[in-house]
């Protein structure tokens, strides 16, 4: 039996963070896996799988002609660089969590 097929399997990603916001930008390797991507990246999916990190407004972002989406956590990073004493302030690993997700076939 194999294991399941993840998103990043078609997919690497990015992430920057703004204040108590995340940013990550999630993008296809291969155009042709892009409306895979869009469907299985849902803002209500990322959110709920994740409920005890990302608390706050979730919003995704598609850029059809770069074959990514980019989603905008809000209130995601426990105030923020300056005040958090979060090991990882940033959010940098939040891109690998979305990643790891399993593809829904």
């Amino acid at each position: 039996m194999s294991s399941p097929r993840r998103i990043h399997d078609i997919a690497h990603a990015r992430a920057g963070d703004k204040g108590n916001t995340s940013n990550i930008s999630v993008w296809a390797y291969d155009p042709s896996d892009y409306p895979l991507l869009k469907r299985q990246l849902t803002a209500a999916r990322v959110k709920s799988a994740f409920p005890g990190l990302f608390t706050g407004k979730v919003t995704r972002y598609e850029v059809d002609q770069l074959h990514g989406l980019n989603f905008v956590l809000v209130n995601a990073l426990e105030g923020g660089v300056n005040t958090s004493l979060n090991l990882d302030s940033h959010g940098k690993s939040f891109s690998y969590l979305i990643l790891g997700l399993p593809i829904k076939e």
